[in-house]
């Protein structure tokens, strides 16, 4: 058997590309490089709100480690390249096709999820979207318009766990923690957290005259002038640790800073207001699930884990003769297949996070925020943070 079959034979001229053909074969190498890279070694993200401010500002452009916790294969593998879930140019069209879906897996990386890392996951309730008001939380339009109002006034779509919106937000406790907010510090395992330098919450300040602060004065200190007033007679500032020992230091000031506390409970999570009265500044004490951990069930706690049990992990779950059964078996426990984090915003009084929405699942995670490589506000490019980690 002549197995050099394939080789050219002497004096046989080799045929030229074409140009064009050229053209075509360096584009689709490049689409498939792009692609590979950016499902499994790093890819672009860009900051849209102030969640995490000032860790991260608005209009800061990221590279974000998929090799840090391990590339995630992808569940959604027919799709158009360099899209998420909805083509460019429309708005409604998606960019994928769930005629193949893949199981979660993802391929060992350098590390787990750590405390205080900043994580860029799939929004946990992004299952469902009305898309004309897709940056708010389909369930939440749904308890405050109800239902049939929702499917009557928008589309409503559903999407598989890759294709749902991602966020970026700090991981304050792994599967396996303890973790509650007392007076707005979150303590986990019974330790209160040391709170991110560039991290904001609100302030009351109080001053001499009972006027606001001097815009100029403010702007010295990189302090955003933007007042709330959440309390009558009371001024509000958003401010990171260091902001708070210099406005103290005011003379207009004397020393009257002290925290809000924000006793509203209008959304938070678990949403059952029977049995939790947690507020966005006092909230828990919530165990995460830990993979291979089982929980006892009852009416109390059955609804910090339905979602776990019946969307996450895809079982059946239904109360009969007050007991609950999960897959046509009776049962007061379960058992977690997953592990789960707690992530929430470094703004901490102007952020949608785990106090909202829950517990946010392992096959949610996307990547870790490592650099930030562009940087740009109302006074153009922001030099000091090109090249910056992410701490």
């Amino acid at each position: 058997m002549n197995l050099a079959f394939w080789k050219k034979k002497d004096g046989q001229p080799k045929k030229k590309k074409s140009a064009l053909r050229e053209w075509l074969d360096a584009a689709i190498f490049a689409v498939i490089a792009a692609t590979l890279i950016r499902t499994f070694i790093f890819e672009a993200y860009t900051i849209p709100t102030p969640s995490m401010e000032k860790t991260l500002l608005v209009n800061d452009f990221l590279f974000v480690s998929k090799v840090s916790y391990g590339p995630r294969v992808p569940m959604t593998p027919l799709a158009v390249p360099f899209t998420h879930h909805t083509l460019p140019l429309t708005k409604y069209t998606k960019a994928y096709s769930e005629a193949v879906q893949w199981k979660y897996r993802r391929i060992p990386g350098f590390s787990e999820v750590k405390r205080n890392d900043v994580v860029v996951f799939n929004f946990p309730e992004g299952d469902t979207v009305a898309l004309e008001r897709s940056d708010e939380s389909y369930y939440d339009l749904v308890r405050r318009m109800g239902r049939d109002q929702v499917w009557s006034q928008y589309k409503v779509v559903s999407r598989p766990v890759d294709k749902r919106e991602n966020y970026i937000k700090r991981c304050v406790g792994i599967a396996g923690d303890t973790l509650a907010v007392r007076e707005g510090v979150v303590v986990v395992n019974g330790v209160p957290e040391a709170q991110p330098p560039a991290s904001e919450r609100l302030y009351h300040v109080t001053t001499t005259t009972g006027d606001r602060l001097n815009h100029m004065r403010l702007e010295e200190m990189n302090i955003e002038d933007v007042p709330e007033v959440r309390v009558s007679g009371k001024i509000s500032y958003n401010l990171t640790p260091s902001e708070v020992t210099s406005v103290k230091q005011l003379e207009a000031v004397n020393g009257a800073v002290e925290p809000f506390i924000d006793g509203n409970e209008d959304g938070v999570w678990p949403q059952d207001t029977a049995h939790f009265k947690y507020t966005v500044d006092n909230f828990g004490p919530v165990y995460i699930p830990k993979k291979g951990a089982t929980v006892r069930l009852d009416s109390s706690n059955i609804e910090l884990y339905r979602r776990i049990i019946a969307v996450y992990e895809e079982n059946t779950l239904e109360t009969k003769d007050g007991r609950f059964v999960i897959n046509g078996t009776p049962t007061d426990q379960y058992t977690f297949k997953m592990n789960y984090y707690w992530m929430m915003g470094d703004n901490r009084h102007h952020s949608l996070d785990s106090r909202y929405w829950g517990f946010v699942p392992e096959d949610h995670v996307v990547g870790k925020a490592w650099l930030i490589w562009m940087s740009y506000g109302k006074g153009g490019i922001r030099w000091s943070r090109l090249f910056r980690t992410i701490r």
